[in-house]
């Protein structure tokens, strides 16, 4: 089976939103890799370090938001 990381990213990103906290930071529960692609992608800051939470740019906050209501949210 082949993954799309693509989709793997927008559901840790979309997830990321549950946890925001401080405006801009989540927790970083989520694999290395991913943490790293979504840096790539500028949604959001270093993930490497020893704080357990990532800042997520403003960019990262918006996908994050639409991304968790697209893909959680109940339609009506």
């Amino acid at each position: 089976m082949e993954i799309d990381e693509d989709k793997i990213d927008e559901a840790a990103l979309a997830l990321m939103h549950l946890t925001v906290h401080d405006n801009c930071r989540a927790w970083k529960q989520i694999d290395w890799e991913v943490t790293n692609r979504l840096h790539e992608k500028g949604l959001i800051c270093a993930p490497v370090g020893k704080a357990k939470s990532v800042v997520l740019t403003d960019q990262g906050l918006q996908q994050s938001e639409k991304l968790f209501n697209k893909l959680f949210s109940k339609n009506k």
